[in-house]
């Protein structure tokens, strides 16, 4: 029987697919007619028109499927994307895993995001209990998120056996969409004028993708597991970008306050056309400034998780960059 990847023309979701192929897997993809397909143009997989905000399309996808992974979302900070953002984040995951349900799917994998969880109040490590603290923010994709997986998880109570990721900041070559690294483009760019006080931690896509198919195989439903690598301040970040390319950091540390504002400014005055979370927008602002710190040690101990160097994943990630001309 195939198994249905969502979101598969996308960064992970390529990644998904492509692993499951070279396991000699059956698989078939529900994507846009919109969609860019250079991710899995050439890759053995069944093509299915559809859209997860379309129920119809859904039920013929997934029919005949005894697997699903559920990787499609929209990452975005911009204001305009908010709606949209809702709809396919909340709304497309409740009409897809309860496809999944109707149709009897055997197991299901729904990526969801560290941005569900949220950061430790404290400024520590978080893991799979930590409690959720951060809707007072008002940023639209930690919301959404948080939201869709409550929904997921409600759908698994009815039945369907579902097991949750929550991935951290991925890195890794195949971001066509800039949705997860476009920090690295900018700051190969030189666009960054300082740092801010936060913290973030970096998986690479490759892990990500096999934690996927782990999670499937050994994860215990109605469980969530962060899939999650190496932490790292805003400054450390910066200078890990350093070393790997040769192009200096930034040296000034820019007051959160004076950072919001200057994001205001890009945003609503200037409208400049950043992609997504890379620090120079309001949304991006208040969640870098956060202590992004998170525990994998479920996912190591109960999936096998694999821990790949950060440092050798950005140096991919660049150089894929450079081969297909988003910096020189």
């Amino acid at each position: 029987m195939p198994t249905l990847v969502t979101g598969a023309t996308g960064f992970i979701g390529s990644h998904v697919a492509r692993k499951l192929v070279e396991r000699g897997e059956a698989v078939r993809v529900l994507i846009r007619k919109t969609s860019k397909t250079s991710n899995i143009d050439g890759l053995d997989v069944e093509r299915v028109y559809g859209d997860v905000l379309d129920r119809e399309s859904l039920r013929v996808a997934i029919k005949g499927c005894d697997t699903l992974y559920h990787v499609a979302g929209l990452v975005s900070s911009k204001k305009a994307h908010y709606k949209r953002m809702y709809d396919i984040n909340v709304n497309g995951t409740i009409n897809v895993l309860s496809a999944a349900l109707d149709e009897g799917v055997e197991r299901a994998v729904y990526t969801s995001s560290i941005a569900a969880i949220g950061v430790d109040s404290n400024g520590g490590v978080a893991n799979e209990e930590t409690p959720f603290t951060l809707e007072h923010l008002g940023i639209q994709y930690i919301n959404t998120k948080h939201k869709a997986e409550n929904e997921a998880l409600r759908i698994h109570k009815k039945g369907l056996p579902l097991v949750v990721v929550n991935p951290s900041v991925v890195v890794g070559p195949g971001d066509i969409y800039l949705a997860s690294c476009g920090f690295i483009v900018m700051y190969c760019k030189r666009r960054y004028p300082g740092y801010i006080d936060g913290g973030v931690n970096l998986v690479g896509v490759e892990d990500v993708a096999e934690g996927h198919l782990l999670a499937a195989e050994n994860g215990r439903p109605g469980e969530r597991y962060v899939l999650a690598n190496k932490d790292y301040s805003i400054k450390e970040l910066f200078s890990l970008l350093e070393k790997v390319t040769g192009i200096s950091s930034p040296k000034i540390k820019i007051p959160y306050i004076v950072a919001l504002a200057g994001g205001y400014l890009t945003e609503r005055l200037l409208r400049l056309p950043f992609s997504s979370f890379v620090l120079l927008d309001t949304d991006s602002v208040k969640a870098t400034s956060l202590k992004w710190y998170f525990d994998s040690s479920k996912s190591i101990r109960e999936l096998g998780f694999p821990q790949t160097s950060i440092e050798k994943t950005i140096e991919k990630t660049v150089e894929w960059f450079k081969e297909n001309g988003y910096i020189r």
